[in-house]
């Protein structure tokens, strides 16, 4: 059982607070991944699940057991890291069977020479060949455990890190940003090989990344955290077309989504959500949302300023009329073409638009206003 349940967990660096208050379950067998900007916390919640780090309060449990006064090797977990923390003088072989002769063998069969003058060494030496082989032929290392980290690529390296983590068979996964080092053809070849391997395993994977990309194709859940705050939880679509707070919308999606005043929006003719709750300051909708056509034929008007053609999608980017701002449209490379400086008119179902409060906050509907 490896479902793991943070309560009320807080970190602080004298008076700067990096991690406020953080409950968050984690159940068995999930892909979780913490997204946020550098410095929201993420990466000290992570050193706080692995005993890395000690929190100031609050309360790690596994499987429904406090774990807070274990030390990190008496965790179940594996920690792989962004920087791989590989021995450059050790083959592939040699870095993958790190920790299992660590936890198998004392410290007399340990020694290079003398350790092999025991039976028993040779004989668990050969079962942990065995799983080392087992291991590298899971994630193609197989031909290279001769090899030293130095005569490696980027990414066979952090398949050496992920496969020195597996030979421990761990009930949880902890991975620390591990793809920011690689290009990003092998960021993306990396997120498939990570994501199949949490098939093949079944056990707890908590990944920390910056990356909404790699958060958004990975995951199961996603916790979005800013300042040390954990703002939602929830599958990747989920954070995407429902979010709960303007930061979450605006962390979640490329483009980034359009947020427009409410009072702009009125005054260029746009059609009101379904129930416009009174607090609403602000709308948001998604560059995928808007109809665009000839100015006659839309409910707002704007200017093409730029055009951002990618192959697959067409990005213009509009300016807004009255001074109302810009906001990015996403088409496909087989819709009407508008050139930079054309006016445009553009619609939006109302269903599509999102209404927050002057705090950020989502706001669901006039329904709100009397609760």
């Amino acid at each position: 059982m490896a479902e793991l349940e943070l309560r009320a967990i807080e970190k602080s660096y004298g008076e700067h607070a990096v991690v406020n208050r953080v409950s968050l379950n984690i159940h068995d067998g999930e892909f979780l991944t913490l997204v946020g900007p550098s410095g929201c916390g993420k990466s000290t919640l992570l050193r706080i699940i692995a005993g890395l780090e000690a929190q100031d309060s609050g309360e790690v449990r596994m499987g429904g057991n406090c774990v807070d006064d274990e030390r990190p090797k008496e965790r179940d977990i594996a920690m792989v890291f962004q920087t791989y923390a590989l021995y450059p003088h050790l083959t592939v072989f040699d870095n993958i069977a790190l920790p299992l002769r660590a936890r198998r063998l004392n410290f007399v069969e340990r020694l290079p020479l003398l350790g092999y003058a025991f039976p028993r060494r040779r004989r668990l030496e050969q079962a942990i060949r065995t799983e080392v082989q087992e291991a590298a032929a899971m994630l193609d290392l197989a031909h290279l455990l001769h090899r030293k980290p130095g005569q490696l690529s980027g990414g066979q390296r952090q398949r050496v890190a992920l496969g020195r983590a597996m030979v421990r068979h761990p009930a949880v996964f902890l991975m620390d940003e591990p793809l920011s080092n690689l290009d990003a053809k092998l960021r993306v070849q990396m997120r498939t090989e990570i994501t199949a391997l949490h098939r093949r395993l079944g056990v707890t994977f908590v990944y920390v990344t910056h990356d909404q990309s790699e958060a958004m194709t990975m995951s199961d859940r996603i916790a979005v955290m800013l300042g040390g705050e954990l703002l939602q939880v929830a599958p990747p679509e989920v954070l995407y077309r429902d979010p709960q707070d303007l930061r979450v919308a605006e962390m979640i999606g490329s483009p980034k989504i359009n947020v427009v005043s409410c009072t702009s929006w009125i005054a260029l003719g746009g059609g009101l959500p379904a129930g416009m709750h009174e607090k609403a300051t602000q709308i948001a909708f998604r560059p995928e949302d808007p109809k665009i056509a000839a100015p006659s034929h839309g409910a707002v008007r704007g200017v093409v300023a730029s055009i951002e053609n990618l192959g697959s999608d067409i990005f213009l980017n509009v300016t807004l009329a009255n001074d109302a701002g810009s906001i990015v449209i996403r088409t496909r490379p087989d819709a009407p073409r508008f050139e930079p400086s054309r006016s445009v008119g553009l619609s939006v179902d109302p269903a599509r638009l999102m209404q927050f409060d002057s705090l950020g906050r989502r706001l669901n509907g006039i329904e709100r206003a009397a609760a």
